[in-house]
């Protein structure tokens, strides 16, 4: 499932409300917010996720407010009240620093909770089975990191997420937005240092293909270019890729293409290429250098294979019997490593 955030720093106007109508008509089913947020008016706060918490349920998305003890005492709530923050829209609690595990136990009975997905321990999975926890209600819940060099090492976060998957837990992570970013450090909010500054939808496909059940946007808006690329994806498993074509490209590049079944381990190779060749293709007088990302045909001096279209994902030598085309923008460059088998891709000309 993929999410994205919505924070009450600011009112529910209606540039936020035409921003969660793009990201629900592009699939995405899940909003995170937060009421940790110390320098805001409680009463202001509340208004705000109330009128957020209506249109979450009017679209049907999934709202998740990450909560702390001492936002609860900033609120005038209690631990007792949580379950009353059922009436805001809300659907699932991320509990943040200063609960028990007793009281998770007790929590998750009535109301879904999201814990921290790098701090649970062995040991509380004991007490919250001690305690009758509804394991069906709990998560397990990455940070995101807003400074730089602080995001998760990538290897610790498999392992780490492996151990939450072998406890029965759902797990979900944040990916960064590269539209319009969360302050004050605006250095993007991704769990992994890895995925800081690079287009999402990669990391997230990433995520999602090491068993993350729930991949959201950390900040608070994508780039066109970003969104138009969830939907495809989303609702028609298509990879749009950004490129830069020569002046010369065959007709079909407008085309829906696809994948091979069996993966090469340096190139893409298009199925429909050589089914699709549009006469011949002339060798060009210079070779180029097949550096990652560019798109590539192969030529008459190929033989059989004239006409065949890849995408290079490793570095190349120039090669008289391929011809270089077009480059895949370096903002989605790593969207190559993401292709499965059979992926479908459209190519869109910058």
């Amino acid at each position: 499932m993929l999410g994205f955030s919505i924070y009450l720093h600011q009112e529910i106007d209606t540039e936020v409300k035409t921003r969660i109508k793009e990201m629900t008509d592009a699939g995405f089913k899940g909003v995170f917010s937060s009421l940790n947020l110390p320098e805001d008016d409680p009463q202001y706060l509340l208004k705000r996720l109330f009128t957020l918490g209506n249109i979450c349920q009017e679209n049907d998305l999934l709202l998740t407010v990450d909560i702390s003890q001492s936002a609860l005492k900033r609120l005038e709530f209690n631990i007792d009240d949580l379950s009353n923050l059922l009436d805001y829209g809300i659907s699932q609690l991320r509990l943040d620093d200063g609960f028990s595990m007793e009281e998770v136990a007790e929590l998750s009975k009535n109301i879904k909770i999201a814990l921290n997905a790098s701090t649970i321990s062995e040991n509380d999975f004991e007490i919250l089975r001690k305690n009758d926890a509804d394991f069906n209600n709990i998560e397990a819940w990455h940070n995101f990191y807003p400074r730089k060099n602080t995001g998760l090492d990538q290897k610790w976060f498999i392992d780490r997420n492996r151990w939450l998957i072998q406890h029965d837990l759902q797990v979900m992570a944040f990916v960064p937005g590269d539209g319009k970013l969360r302050g004050p450090v605006f250095s993007t909010l991704p769990t992994l240092e890895s995925d800081r500054y690079q287009r999402p939808l990669a990391p997230a496909i990433k995520m999602l293909n090491q068993g993350i059940s729930k991949v959201y946007i950390g900040d608070e808006s994508l780039s066109d270019a970003s969104l138009k690329q969830f939907e495809a994806y989303t609702k028609h498993d298509t990879i749009l890729l950004n490129v830069k074509c020569c002046d010369v490209v065959p007709t079909y590049f407008g085309q829906v293409l696809h994948q091979r079944p069996d993966l090469a381990r340096d190139a893409i190779r298009i199925i429909e290429g050589r089914n699709l060749k549009e006469g011949t293709v002339t060798p060009d007088a210079m070779p180029q250098n097949r550096s990652r990302g560019s798109i590539t045909i192969d030529n008459i001096d190929a033989k059989r294979y004239e006409g065949e279209l890849q995408f290079i994902k490793n570095d190349l030598p120039a090669d008289k019997t391929v011809n270089v085309v077009g480059q895949v923008v370096k903002e989605d460059l790593n969207l190559l490593d993401v292709f499965k088998p059979n992926q479908a891709v459209k190519l869109v000309e910058n």
